[in-house]
């Protein structure tokens, strides 16, 4: 049983507590995902299939990790809990911000970026979760979210992905 700490508009938590998959979320409440993208030095971005039985998005490519963060977590212990369980990559969220979040139809999204020599052979995929996982460039992804192979994110959101991954902030970092 996974319970979801419930947020109000503002992101601030209620005190209330849903169970995954048996409560709904009631008019203005909200639960809380996160989202880490690991590129590699040469810019790409690992990518993972959804296993067969998900019930959303069922054998689709997604990016690296992601998922809910359970009742009492922050959104850099989930970030750091999803990433584990979903490709066995270790890596500390401690005292680090999302380096960008949005709004969902059901809650906020916290995106985390990392950039880490990726090895295939060596990740460990959580087989009720992820049934494989590759390296893709930015245009790789672009052409499977328009083949319907990738979960149909918005192509400029992809492209902000693959920006970020330079740091914090909205506009690029220029040496002076």
């Amino acid at each position: 049983m996974e319970l979801w700490d419930v947020y109000n508009v503002d992101r601030i938590k209620t005190g209330k507590r849903i169970v995954r998959g048996r409560d709904k979320l009631g008019e203005g409440e909200y639960h809380l995902v996160v989202i880490v993208l690991v590129f590699t030095p040469d810019g790409r971005l690992l990518i993972q299939k959804r296993a067969a039985n998900k019930a959303g998005w069922p054998s689709m490519w997604d990016v690296s990790a992601g998922g809910a963060v359970t009742a009492g977590e922050t959104s850099s212990e989930g970030a750091e809990r999803e990433l584990y369980e979903e490709v066995g990559i270790r890596h500390s969220f401690k005292g680090k911000r999302p380096h960008f979040s949005f709004a969902h139809r059901i809650g906020f999204a916290d995106c985390y970026i990392i950039t880490k020599d990726v090895k295939l052979d060596e990740l460990s995929l959580q087989a009720s979760e992820v049934s494989d996982a590759r390296l893709a460039t930015l245009d790789e992804i672009i052409a499977m979210i328009d083949k319907g192979e990738f979960i149909p994110y918005y192509e400029s959101l992809i492209r902000l992905m693959f920006d970020m991954r330079f740091g914090y902030g909205s506009h690029k970092k220029i040496d002076k």
